[in-house]
């Protein structure tokens, strides 16, 4: 019997967001030293959620499985039901039965029915204690289908000075592989860009040292390494992954079982200030990153299951896996990542290997802020790919101007936001990008232009809040929302009016608002604040800077569209050679 899914239990260490694994009905206890749960009688457990309930069509139409059983651990007399939820119709009790639990031998439930014939909804279980002293130790849904061929599964991790966080994964990564039934098919590889991390080599274990390239150059070496040494497929990670071992045994096992080629597997992303709540659950591309399912909660069951609904029927042209976690079969790679340093990578990746990307709840990795990592560099790195996306993808295609808009957009959401740093970042990457495709092999390790940033940067530095006036005084910003609306648009913020650094607000404006433009209206001073409320930076309204930048932007402009045709023949030839195995051998020689 092949597991498939375990249900699986918070961990302090990882999420202990309880309703993100299980939904209690009752006095029911729960002990975390022994993964145990406790269940008096007319008490229920429900695994109705977003890491324990299982996809039968995403399963099903990947892996076509023939027998599917769900296994249940425990000790004491319950009743065990498994609940089957459709979209748009009622949902169905699949299975409902008295049974006595006990550790040595499982309850097993036959689900084969649900397997065949492509089945779709979702299926997941409940206990009720109808007996005393009922405890729950473990279930999981396996099959008896056997794989045509285990995959051979390189992990590989790119690092650059952080040693204590790749250490940590590493560590964990070799502890659950000792465990798993296949763990001498899976191997990890930490290729060091900053060849600091001192990884020691062993069986389960490669160590890399690599030139600092970025993420691009570190994924590509990786890709290399694993192609070289025969593997299958790869799979790439954060160095500071912090993630369920349950990851890698889902992803491992519907890789192995799966019946389509191509296939790929995208890991969500949470973010770790708010645990309980979907960053993105895959994401495609169009103008701009467009994260699916952003701001679910995955507290609800109603959300959870609609977004499992909806996520299984709706597979966007241009969807992408973030390299925090993605596994995919290395012999559909036709392109290499290309060569950006940092940020587009995974998106130009995805899209020009037209992998069948697929994802599967509970594969997730939780991740800082993204919020709080946008300063001018990464702006300057997001605008590019953004851009030369458009200029290279038949699927993205569009006029000069509308490429253009992108830029437009991206600098004017600064440039309202009293960001003139960022929106001279911005700029300067729109410049770069008209170099065409040799920019960025000349740049290739970034360090001339992160030098050239980092001296554009006098005011949005993070600082400690001891040097900052927290004091707000608020006019315009505390007008109804429709009217301040129409006040920032059409005065650009201010921009237009007269005596507008004397008379806009001073406000104080935290992380969830960092990013957006409409908490800014009304501002001629803003004070931005991290999520700790521990440090902040503080921006002014400039005319001259303002319209000094607005006027370099409309001579880009021109420009831009007037190369347009050119450019983007130069980037589509310039792509094929550098997104090549060719490209990185001698490039990482």
């Amino acid at each position: 019997m092949i597991t498939l899914q375990n249900i699986i239990a918070p961990e302090n260490e990882i999420c202990s967001e309880e309703a993100l694994y299980c939904h209690r009905h009752g006095t029911v206890g729960f002990s975390q030293s022994s993964g145990q749960y406790h269940l008096p009688v007319g008490s229920r457990l429900s695994f109705g959620t977003y890491f324990n309930l299982f996809n039968l069509q995403k399963w099903g139409s990947a892996c076509a499985l023939k027998t599917l059983f769900l296994e249940v651990y425990g000790s004491g007399c319950v009743e065990l039901r498994v609940i089957h939820a459709l979209p748009d119709r009622s949902w169905e009790t699949a299975y409902s039965e008295v049974q006595t639990l006990t550790n040595q031998t499982p309850v097993s439930i036959d689900l084969s029915a649900f397997a065949q014939g492509n089945q779709d909804g979702v299926l997941f279980l409940e206990i009720l204690a109808i007996g005393q002293a009922v405890t729950f130790d473990k279930a999981r849904f396996a099959t008896q289908d056997a794989p045509a061929r285990l995959p051979e599964l390189a992990v590989s991790i790119t690092t650059f000075k952080r040693e204590r966080d790749v250490e940590r994964t590493v560590q964990r990564l070799e502890a659950f592989l000792e465990t798993f039934h296949y763990g001498t098919h899976i191997h990890v590889q930490v290729v060091d860009n900053g060849q600091s991390a001192d990884i020691p080599e062993n069986e389960r274990v490669t160590p890399y040292p690599n030139r600092n390239l970025g993420g691009a150059g570190g994924f590509a070496r990786g890709l290399m390494e694993a192609e070289k040494s025969g593997y299958s497929h790869c799979l790439f990670m954060d160095d500071d992954a912090s993630f369920h071992m349950e990851n890698i045994a889902r992803a491992y096992t519907f890789l192995a079982l799966s019946k389509i080629p191509e296939a790929a597997l995208a890991g969500a992303m949470i973010n770790n200030t708010h645990k309980w709540r979907m960053w993105e659950n895959g994401a495609y591309f169009d103008g701009s990153c467009k994260p699916l399912f952003n701001g679910t909660d995955l507290r609800e069951q109603s959300q959870v299951v609609n977004m499992e609904f909806t996520s299984t029927r709706h597979r966007p042209a241009t969807l992408y896996g973030g390299w925090w976690f993605f596994a995919f079969p290395i012999a559909h790679v036709t392109r290499y990542p290309f060569p950006f340093f940092v940020r587009g990578d995974d998106i130009s990746f995805s899209i020009a290997n037209r992998f069948q990307i697929f994802t599967l709840n509970g594969v997730v990795s939780f991740q800082d802020d993204f919020t709080e990592k946008e300063s001018p560099q990464t702006l300057y790195l997001d605008l590019r790919n953004h851009l030369m996306h458009h200029l290279v993808f038949d699927s993205l295609s569009r006029s000069a101007f509308g490429t253009a808009k992108i830029a437009l957009r991206f600098m004017a959401r600064s440039l309202l936001r009293c960001k003139y740093e960022s929106a001279e970042a911005q700029l300067l990457s729109w410049q770069d990008l008209m170099q065409g495709p040799d920019f960025f092999d000349e740049h290739i390790d970034m360090s001339k232009r992160r030098a050239d940033i980092k001296a554009l940067m006098k005011n949005e530095n993070w600082v400690d809040l001891s040097q900052l006036d927290l004091s707000e005084k608020r006019r315009f910003s505390r007008l109804p929302r429709r009217l301040r609306h129409y006040m920032g648009v059409f005065t650009l913020n201010g921009h237009l009016v007269p005596f507008w650094s004397k008379i806009g607000d001073k406000m104080v404006l935290p992380i969830s608002e960092r990013g957006l433009v409409f908490p800014a209206f009304g501002g001629a001073d803003m004070v931005f604040l991290n999520t700790a409320r521990t440090k902040g930076y503080r921006v002014v309204h400039s005319k001259t800077r303002f319209f000094g930048l607005c006027w370099r932007i409309l001579k880009t402009l021109v420009e831009f569209c007037r190369n347009h045709d050119a450019l983007k023949a130069k980037y589509r030839k310039g792509y094929a050679e550098m997104a090549s195995k060719t490209y990185w051998d001698k490039t990482l020689r």
